[in-house]
């Protein structure tokens, strides 16, 4: 009996422990999303240059286009000139991810793993910007701690629509990511998928069968 305990020990920590493939899909889409989010600030800004001193440049005309717009606040501007306490909670947020996916091994599911990859990708692109690292010598003192926004979105005459404030890329990778937390703490269970054991088998067969498994196992032994 106790030569089998090694081996239920070991096949138990393989359950339990976070595929190195999740590794992969976190650090690849938290990388993709914020490096996609800088380099598209910087190339928009550069094109269309600081806010005001170009008209919006459409290319839906009337309801999708790009302005360049800083947002000194949170969603929708809300806590104007607390950037750095913002920066703050980004970093703490980022932490807590990490430490939610790889020691409470919520990476163990892919869902999670793509969700809070993204939303990473989101906090590090706006914390890029909440910690001046773009500003310059002359620019408004307000914006150090300012998100560079361009995407701008309006329907005519909707309430809330008219115009929806200027975002980023960013700010949509942390708005898919939300809702992928959401759609999971609503549907819990649904979407992971299933893990295999030590021997490769599906850890998600029938109980009968894992029955028919285990009194096979221990006429084997007897």
């Amino acid at each position: 009996m106790n030569s089998a305990t090694p081996e239920l020990d070991s096949s138990a920590a393989s359950s339990l422990a976070v595929p190195k493939s999740r590794v992969v899909w976190f650090v690849a889409l938290a990388t993709l999303g914020a490096v996609a989010d800088l380099a598209t600030k910087s190339a928009i800004f550069q094109w269309r240059g600081l806010p005001g001193m170009n008209d919006p440049w459409w290319i839906i005309d009337g309801v999708l286009g790009i302005e360049t717009a800083v947002n000194i606040g949170a969603v929708f501007g809300i806590g104007a000139g607390k950037g750095l306490f913002f920066a703050a909670f980004s970093i703490v947020a980022a932490i807590g991810i990490l430490v939610w996916l790889f020691v409470y091994r919520a990476a163990q599911s892919l869902w999670l793993t793509v969700a809070l990859g993204m939303i990473t990708g989101g906090i590090i692109g706006n914390l890029y910007d909440r910690l001046g690292m773009w500003w310059l010598d002359g620019y408004p003192p307000q914006w150090q701690s300012g998100v560079r926004d361009w995407i701008l979105f309006r329907i005519e005459g909707f309430p809330g629509l008219d115009p929806w404030p200027n975002f980023n890329i960013a700010d949509s990778l942390l708005v898919v990511g939300a809702g992928m937390l959401m759609y999971q703490s609503f549907f819990p269970g649904q979407l992971d998928s299933p893990q295999p054991d030590s021997n490769g088998k599906n850890d998600k067969q029938p109980a009968e069968s894992k029955n028919a498994e285990a009194k096979h196992d221990h006429v084997a032994k007897s």
